[in-house]
Parts: C-alpha cells; sequence; structure tokens
C-alpha cells in the first residue's frame, strides 16, 4: 500500500480530532491522540508508511520531540532499522550538537546526540514528525541530521498545513511526503 486511496486518506483524516482555540485563540489544533488510540486508523498509517520506505535502505528514523517520537519508534521498529529521537535543547544526557529556528516570537533550539547515527558516515536516514506548519523545526532538524555526516533522505510528515507553506522550507534541503495536506 505505497499509495492511499481516497477512502483511507477520509478514514486517517476522519480518525484526527480539530480541537478550536488551542493552545490559543483563533488556532485550531489537529489532535492525533484520537488517531493513536483508534488501532485501524493507525494501523493504517504504520502500514502505508512501512510500504512507503522498505525499499529506501535506510538506517535511521529520526523523530521530532514528542509526537515524532511515536511514529517514528514504531516505523523504526517495522523497518529494522534504528531510532533517533531529536530533541528540545537540554534533554539529551551525552554530548550534542544543536541548531537554533525562529518562532513567532523568539528562537528555540534542537539537539540530537553527536553519535546519534553511531558515526556511520553518510547514514541514511528518515526524519519523522506528525505535522509541519512553518517548517522551522523541520528544517532545523533536518540541518543537524546532516552535520552528523548522515544524509537526511526525506522528510515525512502526517499531516502538512499546507496554507502555511512550512514544506516549501523543508523542500529546499530534502525531499518531503505528507500524507495529508490541509
Amino acid at each position: 500500500m505505497k499509495s492511499l486511496t481516497n477512502e483511507q486518506r477520509t478514514t486517517l483524516l476522519e480518525s484526527i480530532r480539530d480541537v478550536e482555540d488551542f493552545p490559543k485563540k483563533g488556532i485550531i489544533f489537529k489532535d492525533i491522540t484520537t488517531l493513536l488510540n483508534n488501532s485501524s486508523a493507525y494501523k493504517l498509517l504504520m502500514d502505508h508508511l512501512k510500504a512507503k520506505y522498505e525499499e529506501y535502505d535506510l538506517d535511521f528514523v529520526a523523530g521530532i520531540e514528542s509526537r515524532g517520537f511515536i511514529f517514528g519508534a514504531t516505523l523504526a521498529n517495522m523497518l529494522g532499522v534504528g531510532f533517533v529521537p531529536i530533541r528540545k535543547k537540554g534533554k539529551l544526557p551525552y554530548t550534542t550538537i544543536a541548531e537554533k529556528y525562529s518562532l513567532e516570537y523568539g528562537v528555540d533550539e534542537i539537539e540530537v546526540h553527536i553519535d546519534a547515527f553511531r558515526g556511520k558516515e553518510g547514514s541514511r536516514v528518515l526524519l519523522i514528525d506528525d505535522l509541519i506548519a512553518t517548517g522551522g523545526t523541520a528544517e532545523a532538524a533536518v540541518k543537524l541530521i546532516n552535520q552528523t555526516n548522515a544524509k537526511c533522505v526525506e522528510a515525512c510528515f502526517l499531516i502538512n498545513l499546507s496554507f502555511l507553506e512550512g514544506v516549501k522550507k523543508v523542500e529546499s534541503i530534502t525531499n518531503t511526503y505528507s500524507v495529508l495536506d490541509i
């Protein structure tokens, strides 16, 4: 199931709850917890991702904190490759490298262990997260992966908020794939 049918896309979309005015007024938050607790929708998604990526000859899947951990660790296990967490600054216990990115009001930073990809030059890495909005976090994560001498071969998102055009930022540095474009 490398491609989803319109019916399968609808199943996934309908399993995601919209929460109005969260985290602030005017925002419609895409709540994936309702997809996670729907075993058939979650299985559909993960089977699709496994079929799509099993021929990519990946060495690792990297997930962005925190929802990217859920999809990334599951997918890495299904593909028989390692999982690497990309975390907010100060959360990893060993030597890290960091990348800053812009927020609406200010700057934030994410980190990865310096030996996250076991020092294997050219490791093929898939980056995954639940959602891409403005693209700053994902762009920083791709840059981090590439700084370790690994290669981010694609960035995958369950949901692309296409009206915010964050994918364009990431497409300039790696391939991208979005399961659902909203």
